[in-house]
């Protein structure tokens, strides 16, 4: 796998799946081909000897033809969390989750690129209570019906330097004097985004990868309350989490879906009725032990 493609490799995991990808042995011989339409925010990339950053829209299926050309592998990683409200997904949804699947499909098979690693979401089913769970399993639908060398990833919410999670709370958190919070006991098991890209580079390297389907989350499962205090305290600004009820929540994320940028919507809140965790026993595949949250958030979160 020496030409690979990634689609949305220029963000939060994207780049920590080409930094890991750069680093191993084989690195060499790698040839990474990363599109944009802001190649100016993907600059941290453009130092990869190995990396082209492209000006493209992979909306477009000439252009995805044309980036398709020459790879040995395509990387899947877009992901949207507010798609906008409507059945069955919201059309923010059904663009990035299913529509783009279907054109990475297509264009995959014209070009006669057989292998494709594809990131979902952890608890994505047809008849999940949110648009964005039920768009990500139509997205994993459409590839597996394209008949080709398939591996998806399932991963629970993903922590590290530069996510929209914690940091999100830590910095909320130094001019909030408290949390009112929707979905307070939500549970998530938060895997750090390092054992994501590792878990995405083994697989291109590893044939009984084709056809599974990984399930990725860390060692510990929490409440949504107990991951902002902590975020919160680790950033140096300790704050009180009061759990809204569920009508004032659904007001609250109604509201904030005006705001750009905002930290909740309704659809986000319809997601935590289903618990981001992973059965009893699971584990990161090809054994690869998950980090703990604890290891390693303090030391992107202080200050």
């Amino acid at each position: 796998m020496n030409s690979i493609l990634l689609i949305g490799g220029t963000g939060f995991l994207g780049s920590a799946v080409v930094r890991e990808l750069a680093r191993r042995p084989a690195s060499a011989n790698f040839q990474f081909t990363l599109p944009t339409r802001r190649r100016e925010k993907a600059k941290h990339l453009l130092v990869l000897p190995t990396a082209d950053v492209v000006d493209a829209d992979v909306h477009d299926p000439a252009t995805l033809a044309w980036l398709m050309q020459g790879q040995d592998a395509v990387i899947s990683l877009v992901g949207v969390l507010k798609g906008g409200e409507g059945q069955p997904y919201g059309q923010g949804f059904a663009r990035a989750h299913v529509e783009l699947p279907r054109k990475i499909a297509a264009a995959a098979r014209a070009a006669g690129v057989r292998r494709v690693l594809h990131v979902s979401a952890l608890q994505a089913a047809a008849d999940a209570p949110s648009g964005y769970l039920r768009s990500k399993a139509a997205g994993e639908a459409v590839l597996r019906e394209a008949g080709l060398d398939l591996t998806i990833f399932r991963p629970s919410v993903i922590f590290g330097p530069g996510d929209a999670f914690l940091n999100l709370f830590a910095r909320m958190a130094r001019i909030a004097p408290f949390f009112p919070l929707a979905g307070a006991d939500a549970r998530f098991q938060p895997v750090w985004v390092e054992d994501v890209a590792a878990t995405l580079a083994d697989s291109l390297q590893r044939a009984e990868s084709i056809g599974a389907s990984y399930d990725l989350c860390g060692p510990r499962q929490y409440s949504l309350r107990q991951l902002v205090k902590y975020a919160a305290a680790a950033g140096g600004h300790p704050r009180l989490v009061i759990g809204l009820p569920q009508a004032v929540a659904w007001l609250q994320a109604w509201a904030m879906e005006f705001i750009p940028n905002g930290p909740m919507t309704r659809d986000n809140i319809r997601s935590m009725r289903v618990a981001s965790v992973c059965d009893s026993g699971c584990s990161l595949p090809f054994g690869r032990v998950a980090t703990p949250l604890e290891l390693v958030a303090p030391t992107y979160l202080h200050g």
